[in-house]
């Protein structure tokens, strides 16, 4: 077991145990599986803005890829990650796995930035991450595809953006913006 995904394991069980407070928490603390196998762990992208956003090949949002593709050349070289969550857990808008996921989000929407592996992002099968989230910010949760999370530089979670919210809303791009310490 790595050590990143032991960590959060632990962190996990003490959120449930009640030991410890959701503030105590980090996003550091978690990692996503990459389709192509190993992890995506949040620490190695530490002191950075963090977009990680729940998506779906087959959603009538998918046009979002667009956006956040956008997002991700615009503010990259500055320290901005994106991170596409491909999820089934709405409507099984995501009826890819794997490597197929990303192949598709490249050729048909021009996607570079990271995709994880295929994760549900609500219920009890919740990614820890989303669990976490959901206690961060329990009013903005994941409602269906393309909700979006802005992970501060701090680790702390800075920002949710709805489904509806476009991925080059001014709102969006202001708060990463200021994540980046820039207007």
């Amino acid at each position: 077991m790595s050590i990143h995904r032991r960590n959060a394991l632990l962190i996990l069980g003490s959120l449930v145990a009640g030991a410890a407070h959701a503030g105590d928490v980090k996003a550091e603390a978690f990692a996503f599986d990459k389709p192509e196998g190993g992890k995506l762990a949040l620490a190695d992208l530490g002191g950075k803005p963090i977009l990680v956003v729940n998506t779906a090949t087959a959603c009538g949002f998918a046009g979002q890829f667009v956006g956040l593709q956008s997002l991700w050349t615009r503010f990259r070289d500055r320290g901005l990650t994106v991170i596409a969550v491909p999820s089934p857990d709405f409507g099984n808008q995501e009826p890819l796995d794997g490597m197929a996921i990303a192949e598709a989000a490249r050729q048909n929407h021009g996607v570079t930035f990271p995709i994880t592996a295929r994760t549900h992002v609500r219920g009890p099968q919740a990614h820890p991450f989303y669990r976490w989230a959901a206690t961060e910010k329990p009013g903005s949760t994941p409602a269906w595809n393309f909700h979006k999370y802005l992970v501060g530089r701090d680790g702390n979670l800075a920002a949710s953006f709805a489904t509806q919210v476009d991925p080059t809303d001014p709102r969006i791009i202001s708060a990463i913006a200021g994540e980046l310490g820039q207007s």
